[in-house]
């Protein structure tokens, strides 16, 4: 008996999408140390997104809107998330500590809507479906806002400085 990696996939995905949550939740609570290589990795990621999302909206009927409704709140919300950030050196580490409620929200609105797209039969089909304009208004949010705060954090991190302060 062998096995395909299709049948695999409806028992891999959930996996693959808790671990990933798991990471996005993780990181709203509590110190986390700067890792600027990841952090300009997940802009230059992000920043790819940014495009495609943009080109989503010029052909996907009636998403313009929302999305661009969606980048002004990214917008707000990661400028919000910054002011929240607290940033300084523990232990000869640069760290920063985001805040939990932007964070949380974020998660919440990105699994409601997940949630909301498997039970109504949008799951893993394979079926071709009309991208929602309320899931991509929710990416251009979280895109926007990761955008915002990843910017406004390397700027935070480098105002701390290379070295600790002398004691």
């Amino acid at each position: 008996m062998t096995f395909q990696s299709q049948q695999l996939l409806p028992y891999a995905m959930p996996v693959f999408i808790a671990w990933m949550f798991y990471r996005r939740v993780r990181r709203n609570f509590g110190p986390q140390a700067w890792q600027p290589k990841r952090t300009y990795f997940r802009l230059a990621l992000i920043s790819v997104v940014t495009v495609m999302l943009a080109l989503a909206a010029v052909f996907v009927p009636h998403a313009a809107l929302p999305m661009a409704g969606g980048l002004a709140a990214g917008v707000v919300l990661g400028w919000l998330g910054l002011r929240h950030t607290h940033a300084e050196w523990r232990d000869g580490v640069r760290t920063y500590i985001p805040n939990p409620w932007i964070g949380g929200l974020l998660t919440l609105a990105l699994a409601g809507r997940l949630i909301w797209r498997f039970t109504q039969g949008g799951g893993m089909t394979g079926a071709q479906q009309q991208p929602s304009v309320l899931t991509m208004a929710i990416a251009a949010v979280l895109i926007s806002y990761t955008l915002v705060y990843n910017i406004g954090l390397i700027v935070r991190m480098r105002e701390l400085g290379e070295h600790p302060p002398a004691a």
